[in-house]
């Protein structure tokens, strides 16, 4: 099989050829036939996570067919449209998975940076930590959902239910949650670049119903706002831009450092929350609702060999929407 691995922080992914890997005890071989390019693979791969497995496949937003079971498993069949997102193992015995709450457990593994992912043509996969997709979409369209989706999930759930929510950084998650939020009926205002007029008039094809820059002051206040470009200084101007009560929520896994503020833009019960990993029950909630809504990602899809390439838009802003790329 052919992967795109990191071998050193900062560098370039490397082209290897590797045997095809055969499932273990509770293990699927997954086909990959599509893999998406998160923000996330770019912290990875630029070193702002610590202690990643090298080498590592980069790749937590996985679409394939089963090609292996291993022991144990059931409930899967060859051939099956499968999914696999950034939770690979949860450990089930610490006390935030007795709690429920394994997206915090204190032994995970996760695809794409402790276990290998999808940058591949073949991946490996926890079978309790793979899901069922429907078969009438296309695999492209749906690898943002492995991770923009889930992850953008969590963090509308946890931004609360208000009429005004605030979307700060409008690439893959953003584009998805709008029209989920747009779709329940709610008032999406987009916030982006300075400047970014594509992305602003993206936004409002999804159903935003105002699109300005990041620093802007919305023309109404905000029930809730997420912030998924990683930028700390956005953390005070959004807080500025809700109303009281309101909820500031970080959706990102790495952000830059958060400046001091004025107690008084917290006070009146503002809060900032941030969002870690994903649960199963997540993936299942946004499974489900995301071709009730309607979902539509927008991709540009590159081959397994354009990884680097990839990485490099979404790192300088040249996307619309998500990469896959199609080994």
């Amino acid at each position: 099989m052919r992967v795109m691995q990191l071998e050193k922080l900062r560098r370039p992914l490397v082209m290897r050829e590797r045997p095809v890997p055969r499932p273990h005890n509770g293990e699927i071989l997954i086909t990959v036939a599509a893999c998406g390019v998160c923000r996330t693979d770019l912290h990875v791969v630029d070193g702002d996570l610590p202690e990643p497995k090298l080498p590592v496949v980069p790749g937590h937003e996985i679409v394939g067919r089963v090609a292996a079971i291993g022991e144990g498993v059931s409930g899967f069949e060859l051939g099956q449209c499968v999914g696999v997102p950034w939770l690979g193992f949860t450990c089930g015995t610490c006390p935030y998975c007795r709690m429920g709450k394994e997206n915090l457990c204190d032994a995970p593994l996760f695809t794409g940076y402790t276990r290998d992912g999808g940058y591949a043509t073949h991946a490996v996969a926890d079978a309790r930590y793979c899901f069922t997709l429907p078969k009438n979409f296309d695999d492209a369209a749906m690898a943002p959902w492995l991770c923009a989706g889930l992850i953008g999930w969590r963090s509308y759930r946890i931004a609360g239910g208000g009429e005004t929510l605030g979307l700060y950084g409008f690439g893959a998650a953003a584009h998805i949650l709008a029209q989920v939020a747009a779709w329940q009926g709610r008032r999406v205002f987009a916030f982006t670049r300075a400047g970014d007029t594509a992305a602003q008039d993206f936004a409002r094809s999804l159903g935003a119903v105002w699109a300005g820059n990041s620093d802007a002051i919305p023309p109404e206040p905000l029930d809730a706002a997420i912030l998924f470009a990683p930028v700390g200084a956005l953390v005070p101007i959004a807080l500025r831009a809700v109303r009281k009560g309101g909820r500031v929520v970080c959706g990102g896994i790495h952000m830059s450092d958060i400046p001091s503020f004025p107690y008084r833009i917290l006070w009146e019960e503002r809060q900032v929350l941030s969002v870690a990993n994903l649960t199963r029950t997540d993936a299942h909630e946004f499974l489900e609702l995301a071709p009730k809504a309607g979902v539509k990602t927008e991709v540009t899809r590159f081959s397994l060999a354009q990884a680097n390439e990839a990485l490099s838009d979404l790192r300088e802003g040249r996307l619309q929407g998500a990469a896959v790329l199609i080994p």
